[in-house]
């Protein structure tokens, strides 16, 4: 039992480390492409079934399985109908402020109350 946890636990975390910069940008695309097809297997959803939930064709979800890449609104789409849209929260990057900007803005607020008359 002990050596099928570890069988497993291995490979979980190579499949959540991989070397993206190593890979080329066609790499890339069928990695992610092979995630996509798993996140559907993993569902039980035939390519049929998923393409009548993201209201796409049941060859565009084949194509894109193969590697083929998409674009764009098509990737929202397919993690829209996989309900994985919470993935793309590593997308969202905030602006980062700098610190001089942080005490500027802080100088602006009152540091005290006004004397009443």
């Amino acid at each position: 039992m002990f050596h099928y946890s570890v069988k497993l636990n291995f490979m979980y975390q190579t499949s959540y480390n991989k070397k993206w910069y190593a890979m080329t940008d066609a790499v890339v695309v069928k990695t992610l492409c092979a995630s996509l097809k798993q996140m559907r297997l993993n569902q039980n959803l035939s390519q049929e079934e998923l393409a009548e939930r993201c209201g796409l064709s049941r060859i565009t979800i084949s194509r894109m399985e193969t590697g083929q890449a998409i674009n764009l609104l098509t990737m929202v789409q397919l993690m829209r109908a996989l309900g994985k849209l919470d993935l793309f929260n590593y997308l969202n990057e905030e602006p980062e402020i700098s610190p001089m900007k942080v005490m500027e803005e802080r100088a602006k607020y009152r540091k005290k109350a006004s004397p009443s008359k």
